[in-house]
């Protein structure tokens, strides 16, 4: 078995300056971390991970609370984009991943318990219901938390900037001739409320009156509502000539039932979705969309989350806002704003 003196050796450093590097220790050059870590790698060296654990007093094990309202788990487009990036992120700081349920086996317990149970240094979280008790004993615990899209005392949180994300995508939508735009939002979260409270500001700042049977409740994620609140919009007298889904993959309830009326894409009606996910690129007429910077938000919160566990003393919360832009595909026809 490779030993870290015999890795000490062949880098011609010493033992310590080895065992930093192999921590990802802040005080060891890049260079000289990355030319360890690549020797060790080369001579075949695995760390134990317990004795790691005892010696640093770390786990080295960040947590990942993610439950979304249809609980589609990793089979989330958008989230396992950002899930996926933090992950690549956590691992080039030396952490593992876990996630985080209620359940351990036929074992319940709270999501604290289940972090504390798996020795996490750290929790990432997100999509999930944050008026939910076991949630906020989490979030108030002494373990370092970092949320995604949701604000929140004394953590770190990476945000969309989902106000600006649909001021741009109302003002593309205007810019094409349309002022009869619907919406069609996801669940009360706190990224729903800003998303509609910039939506009716837009329309307010453009002087277009969006009528109240023009904005429908969904759920993110879920076609089979996007699809019944489409059907709803289509049966207006005075239909639409827009409508923006809460996501793309949403967009493809409301794509079925638009084509069940027998009508045509951008031809008869127009639609946007929202997160810019590789669905929405190879579906024809390719969406137009607002591309979120997934990747970026998952390793920022990463980075945010290693810097909690190993700066405890000199870490300050922060909110890292991050922005998107709009996809212009094929689905939203240039109209006369007149018609």
């Amino acid at each position: 078995m490779i030993t870290i003196r015999e890795i000490a050796e062949k880098c011609n450093v010493s033992v310590a300056t080895v065992s930093k590097a192999l921590n990802y220790a802040p005080d060891i050059g890049m260079k000289t971390g990355q030319r360890i870590r690549e020797t060790a790698r080369a001579l075949g060296y695995f760390p134990n991970a317990a004795a790691r654990a005892l010696r640093t007093s770390h786990s080295y094990s960040i947590g990942v609370l993610f439950v979304d309202e249809t609980h589609s788990g990793l089979t989330h487009e958008y989230f396992s984009q950002v899930l996926n990036s933090l992950k690549e992120e956590a691992e080039r700081n030396g952490f593992d991943v876990t996630f985080i349920s209620h359940n351990i086996g036929d074992t319940s317990m709270s999501y604290l318990e289940h972090c504390l149970y798996r020795h996490c240094d750290g929790v990432v979280i997100a999509s999930v219901n944050f008026n939910d008790p076991s949630i906020n004993e989490l979030l108030k615990s002494s373990i370092p938390v970092v949320t995604i899209d949701y604000l929140f005392d004394n953590c770190s949180s990476v945000l969309s900037d989902n106000v600006q994300s649909m001021r741009d995508l109302v003002k593309y939508v205007y810019s094409k001739g349309h002022r009869q735009i619907a919406y069609i939002y996801g669940e009360d979260t706190a990224v729903t409320r800003s998303r509609l409270a910039s939506f009716h500001k837009t329309c307010e700042e453009l002087k277009l009156t969006i009528p109240d049977e023009y904005l429908r409740k969904g759920v993110y994620h879920d076609p089979r509502s996007s699809g019944l609140a489409t059907r709803e919009l289509l049966a207006l007298k005075n239909p639409p000539t827009c409508i923006m889904y809460p996501d793309d993959f949403s967009s493809l309830g409301g794509m079925t039932e638009i084509e069940r009326h027998g009508l045509v894409i951008p031809r008869d009606i127009s639609i946007t979705g929202y997160d810019g996910i590789y669905l929405s690129q190879v579906l024809r007429p390719r969406l137009t969309t607002l591309k979120q910077d997934s990747e970026k938000i998952g390793r920022l919160a990463a980075k945010l989350l290693v810097d909690a566990i190993k700066s405890p003393k000199t870490y300050i919360p922060t909110r890292e806002v991050v922005p998107g832009v709009v996809w212009e595909g094929e689905t939203v026809k240039q109209i006369d704003a007149a018609d």
